[in-house]
């Protein structure tokens, strides 16, 4: 990076050093500044309120740090591999220096590849593109759709829902130890559930897969915000994850593992960048000489400015301290829990039950409520995002909801048909940059709402359920 890029980067991080800071004392964590802090909304009540973002599960609003990190390379914005001119080498040196963040963040193997995607799904999908022939894949039904689906040309194995996390590892062990024949195998598991926030035993299961001959992938979409991610001490084969869930925007992701099943495949995407050499035949086709290094997988221009916002919000989250960050988000997860659980109407969904250890993503039902109905109220009368559905984890949440039918209300389930009974549920999820305020607010709106009722009109609108205007 030049010296006046260096320089400007260096200010706009100094700018927040002093909010950004988190003290070994938990009790003066500050959360971390994010855009969208300031933003208000309307109510349909009359007046307006400050945003309250409670759906970082889905996406994280971006890092200050990140914004100001990325403004100051704007300007300097080149091709990145291709060109000879100084913003395109220092575009490269920044790209390829991101990759090195990257890797230092995951703690990862000295021999391990970064590969920059587009996101979790992405990650996955290039993984299962890669697998050996006649692969077998392990994965447990509550996975996210985006480490559910993508095994579709491999023999998947798909397994039940466990109940705690030593059923987990003996579910794995037994379906590892009776695989016929005996051949290469995958096992996908997240880190911590987009539905329930609770940690998964990785370490265990990657224990269990090791011994049994197999490979382990981690989806650490919903686990890299929240805590350290270390692909030594959890002895994992590949990680991944998004950015967009990290604080940084722009629709990048990170796939980052062992290098060899990546280079013995085809490339996921044949264009330029993969290719090291390409010649003509003489009987009028192509032979092309493929990269063995990660870029044999990023075909076509790289989203430079998505790379760098990963690798900006990488060194945030480190400088800030995890220790720190996790100990607030734990105060903001009690008081939550702890103000769903004063409200008898209120079921907390959960697999390994209510001591396990979680991140800041908790999903629940409420007795006589739809839960589209309960989310739009949040948001039209007391400005606050929340998530509602079944999270691109169908199999899950219908495992979590049973057979359990919603009151229809006002609204009903986007996916739900006329007629049909509504399967939904509602998701709030937060993170380091979440004021106490907002906290707060949600829970005294749920309180209020199921004591008082919604004090507005509500209907179903292409999908969706609205205030009545």
């Amino acid at each position: 990076m030049s010296a006046s890029l260096n320089a400007t980067a260096e200010h706009a991080s100094a700018e927040h050093a002093s909010v950004d800071a988190v003290c070994a004392d938990t009790a003066c964590v500050e959360p971390l500044p994010v855009l969208g802090r300031d933003v208000t909304v309307p109510l349909v009540t009359g007046g307006e309120v400050s945003y309250a973002a409670l759906d970082y599960a889905a996406s994280a609003p971006a890092l200050q740090r990140v914004w100001d990190d990325v403004a100051a390379y704007a300007p300097y914005y080149g091709s990145v591999h291709r060109g000879a001119g100084y913003l395109s080498q220092l575009s490269t040196d920044l790209f390829e220096q991101s990759r090195v963040t990257v890797a230092e963040f995951l703690d990862c193997r000295p021999a391990d590849q970064v590969i920059f995607t587009r996101s979790t799904t992405d990650s996955l999908n290039l993984l299962a593109a890669a697998l050996p022939a006649d692969c077998r894949v392990f994965v447990f039904e509550t996975e996210h759709h985006a480490s559910l689906l993508p095994w579709g040309n491999a023999r998947v194995t798909y397994l039940n829902a466990p109940r705690t996390p030593d059923e987990a590892v003996a579910t794995l062990e037994r379906a590892l130890a009776g695989r016929d024949p005996y051949g290469p195998a995958l096992v996908c598991v997240t880190g911590a559930s987009n539905v329930t926030g609770e940690l998964w035993p990785v370490r265990e299961l990657a224990a269990a897969a090791h011994a049994h001959g197999a490979r382990i992938v981690l989806d650490a979409a919903q686990l890299a915000p929240h805590h350290p991610v270390s692909v030594r001490e959890l002895d994992v084969d590949w990680v991944a994850f998004s950015g967009h869930k990290l604080y940084a925007p722009f629709g990048s992701g990170v796939l980052a593992g062992r290098a060899d099943w990546l280079q013995e495949a085809e490339p996921y995407l044949a264009g330029g960048g993969a290719s090291r050499k390409v010649a003509r035949r003489e009987d009028g086709g192509v032979d092309v000489e493929w990269h063995t290094t990660a870029a044999r997988h990023e075909a076509g221009s790289p989203n430079v400015i998505g790379v760098y916002s990963i690798a900006s919000a990488c060194r945030a989250l480190t400088e800030a301290g995890f220790e720190g960050l996790v100990a607030r988000e734990r105060q903001l997860i009690a008081k939550v829990r702890e103000g769903l659980a004063e409200v008898p109407e209120v079921r907390v969904l959960s697999l390994f039950g209510d001591e396990a250890p979680r991140v800041g993503v908790i999903s629940f039902v409420v007795d006589g409520w739809n839960s589209s109905h309960f989310a739009a109220a949040l948001s039209a009368e007391y400005g606050i995002g929340v998530r509602d559905g079944l999270f691109c984890a169908h199999p899950l949440v219908r495992t979590l909801l049973g057979s359990e039918p919603q009151a229809q209300g006002e609204c009903g389930a986007p996916e739900a048909a006329p007629g049909e009974r509504s399967l939904n549920a509602i998701r709030v999820s937060f993170g380091a940059g979440t004021p106490d305020e907002h906290v707060d607010r949600f829970v005294r709106a749920v309180r209020e709402l199921v004591a008082d009722g919604a004090k507005w009109n509500y209907r179903t609108e292409e999908g969706r359920c609205v205030p009545v205007s």
